[in-house]
């Protein structure tokens, strides 16, 4: 039984890998898995370490039969009746993936996708959620240092870089304990208080987001208390408050007769809107933790930011994190995806501009799609301890015969996007999206 570990190419700022040293070693040992590594000079932890550990390092994976990733592969490096099992981003139909997904069936492949790994009652089991929340809330308070010290104002924040600049988690840590610190004895400047951060939603991004502002001395309110805590003059006003919004707090029915309903808002988003624009005025920074599709209420349009933008005063906002980074999603600012090394710009809604950097009229917009890259090693080692126990059914797999002969865990066949070079059951209404996107 043989499995590879591809070497990651879609991003020169990828150096994740999907399974670490310590248990690449448990499954040769408890599972007699024959491990092929493709040589990274790139991946955070290097080839030695991989060989150490028992694993074959190759310079490519032509004879392996299951490849395991990260990113999607290139369309140009997929081969024959192949199983691939990587984070794919098709299962929206997304336009920039539709030739990948078409080559995989063309080449009769298995693809198993690892964000549609879940359990019985659909949560997922198996990705990076928690670490983009960790990398993008130390990102929002770098960026939120940044914006101040240009208007300025010297806060503790300072200290704080943005997360790829980091040696670990840890590192990090410390510097935002000391910011606490420093925050307790000092307070706020007047200028820039009260600062209130907004997250929006309670899922994985969101733990991660949350471990980050435990460490500061945040004080807690619900969204109702957010108008009062804006317009403070005391000197409680030189803190740090955060507020969580849910479903129920920045959407509501286009009836107003009607209340909110969770599951009718899931069921049918048509009949809702969004009323989170009575928040953004008095938010400091807003981190963006949900998951979206068209369909649902955008929390903010374009539109909506500029008719903010357009009155006499100027908006405390300066800060929005999109974590779940979904390009003229529900952040309808979000116009284009950023890298570790360029991560910001800044949205002017007036002219309906972006300019690269944290220097400009407008809110700072974070938009990396591969925020958990800029922990790379932290992230890498929860997300192998969580796949680990699923490698060994997909490797002793016979993926020759019917799919539904097909010996795999029910976690892994929800996540069989493609089985022999055609979708499966579950993802057929793919097949529209293959359909609007024909081969140029």
């Amino acid at each position: 039984m043989r499995i590879g570990l591809r070497r990651e190419d879609k991003s020169p700022y990828e150096a994740r890998v999907p399974l670490v040293p310590d248990d690449v070693r448990l499954l040769r040992r408890e599972e007699r898995l024959a491990v092929l590594v493709e040589s990274s000079p790139q991946r955070i932890i290097d080839d030695a370490h991989f060989a150490e550990a028992g694993a074959v390092v190759v310079p490519d994976l032509r004879e392996c039969p299951i490849i395991l990733g990260v990113k999607e592969v290139p369309v140009e490096k997929l081969e024959p009746n192949k199983t691939y099992v990587f984070f794919a981003h098709v299962i929206k139909g997304q336009p920039y993936n539709m030739p990948m997904l078409r080559r995989l069936m063309e080449l009769g492949c298995q693809l198993i996708d690892y964000e549609r790994i879940t359990d019985d009652e659909g949560r997922r089991l198996v990705f990076f959620g928690r670490h983009a929340g960790l990398a993008g809330m130390i990102d929002a308070l770098w960026m939120l240092g940044e914006r101040w010290r240009q208007r300025g104002v010297d806060t503790p924040l300072r200290h704080i870089r943005q997360a790829r600049h980091f040696d670990c988690l840890e590192q990090a840590r410390g510097v935002i304990t000391d910011v606490a610190d420093e925050i307790r004895a000092h307070g706020l400047p007047a200028a820039v208080s009260p600062a209130i951060i907004g997250v929006t939603g309670y899922g994985n991004v969101a733990r991660g987001v949350q471990e980050i502002l435990d460490l500061l001395p945040l004080e807690d309110i619900h969204p109702e208390e957010v108008h009062a805590v804006a317009r403070r003059t005391d000197e409680k006003r030189r803190k740090l408050y955060r507020v969580v919004f849910e479903e129920r707090h920045m959407y509501e029915p286009v009836d107003r007769s009607a209340s909110f309903d969770l599951q009718d808002y899931y069921d049918h988003p048509e009949r809702y809107r969004s009323t989170f624009l009575e928040y953004w005025p008095h938010l400091t920074a807003v981190v963006n933790c949900i998951y979206w599709e068209a369909g649902y209420p955008r929390l903010m349009t374009k539109a909506d930011l500029k008719r903010l933008y357009s009155g006499p005063d100027r908006l405390p906002l300066e800060v929005i994190a999109d974590i779940s980074c979904d390009v003229g999603g529900s952040v309808e600012c979000n116009v284009r995806a950023t890298d570790p090394r360029n991560p910001v710009y800044v949205y002017d809604p007036a002219r309906d501009t972006a300019v690269d950097g944290l220097v400009g009229d407008g809110p700072a917009v974070l938009a990396v799609d591969i925020l958990p890259a800029e922990l790379p090693a932290d992230a890498s080692r929860e997300f192998s301890r969580i796949l680990t126990p699923f490698v060994p059914a997909i490797a002793r797999a016979d993926f020759t015969v019917p799919f539904d002969e097909c010996a795999l865990p029910p976690e892994i066949r929800r996540a069989t996007i493609v089985y022999q070079g055609r979708l499966t059951s579950d993802y057929a209404y793919l097949e529209d999206a293959l359909a609007s996107h024909p081969v140029s």
